[in-house]
């Protein structure tokens, strides 16, 4: 999420302790992170060559005394020491003579990998889905969907991570609406419309302060409309983020084509009809056609 971020001392996005020490991820955009790696005596690490395309790793001794093996020359660093790796061909060894904390910056995104708040989530969104068997599955359509939108309308990098992620756990607020409301086969009252109207609130506060913060926007706004009918915030045209925007149609346009217990699937064409008719008022226009090229080449 664009923006500017303070942490106090001690704090971090998210922390993850393994066997070996730690990693406590600090800040991350356009797929750079910047970590606090913590490495215990005793230990022995390697920095692997990468399979797959360019990296950068930058190393900042913070405390302690780590040696390096490289080629066979093993080097001691000691705090205010730094090393860094680029494309390497052989592996590095990295001992540690003490405790040692390292300032670690990677040009790749990995902490997605580690991150127990992502796994945390996935479970909620799984419980979600299981709430209702109508929309089993709802949440990686909209990905898929979403991903070939995006890709229609050149979607940088570092908007495509955030967007596919967003779009993954656009209804993870749901799971706090009660499963007589979610799974209810007749029309809603208004009451039971205003719970469901909660979960974008809902889904977004449950990713504030994890590796997901970057979706905030993404959870909170997919049901905004550009004339300004959406909710929660009814907020208005480019005030809704693009990939808020496409998520917006990926999701209706999979809620048409499902089944659901109150009316039939419509087909891609029916849906798609729809969805153009509203467009440039409930749908942004460019969306709308990226998703028509999409279905014409039969990437969704």
């Amino acid at each position: 999420m664009s923006g500017f971020y303070i942490r106090k001392s001690g704090e971090s996005i998210e922390r993850v302790v393994q066997k070996s020490g730690a990693l406590s991820l600090l800040g991350h955009g356009d797929g750079v992170e910047i970590l606090i790696q913590e490495i215990k005596e005793g230990s022995i690490s390697f920095l692997e060559p990468s399979r797959d395309g360019d990296l950068l790793e930058f190393f900042y001794v913070l405390e302690g005394e780590i040696a390096c093996t490289n080629d066979g020359n093993e080097i001691l660093l000691r705090p205010g020491d730094y090393f860094y790796s680029y494309n390497l061909s052989a592996p590095v060894e990295l001992r540690p003579n003490s405790h040692t904390k390292l300032l670690y910056v990677s040009s790749r995104a990995l902490f997605e990998y580690l991150s127990q708040d992502i796994l945390v989530l996935k479970d909620i969104l799984q419980r979600v889905e299981e709430k209702d068997a109508y929309t089993h599955g709802h949440g990686k359509r909209v990905r898929d969907i979403s991903h070939a939108i995006g890709k229609k309308l050149n979607l940088p990098s570092r908007n495509m991570e955030r967007l596919l992620l967003g779009a993954l756990f656009h209804d993870i607020g749901k799971i706090e609406i009660p499963d007589e409301v979610l799974k209810k086969p007749s029309t809603l009252t208004a009451t039971e419309f205003e719970q469901i109207k909660t979960h974008p609130v809902v889904g977004s506060e449950m990713v504030k302060n994890t590796f997901l913060e970057d979706t905030y926007d993404i959870i909170r706004h997919h049901h905004e409309r550009l004339d300004g009918s959406g909710y929660p915030d009814g907020i208005t045209g480019e005030d809704i983020s693009i990939e808020s925007r496409i998520v917006a149609v990926a999701d209706s346009f999979d809620a048409m084509t499902s089944k659901r217990p109150y009316r039939d699937a419509m087909t891609c064409r029916q849906a798609l009809t729809e969805i153009k008719f509203q467009s440039g008022t409930t749908y942004d226009s460019d969306v709308v056609e990226a998703l028509e090229a999409s279905i014409v080449e039969g990437l969704v």
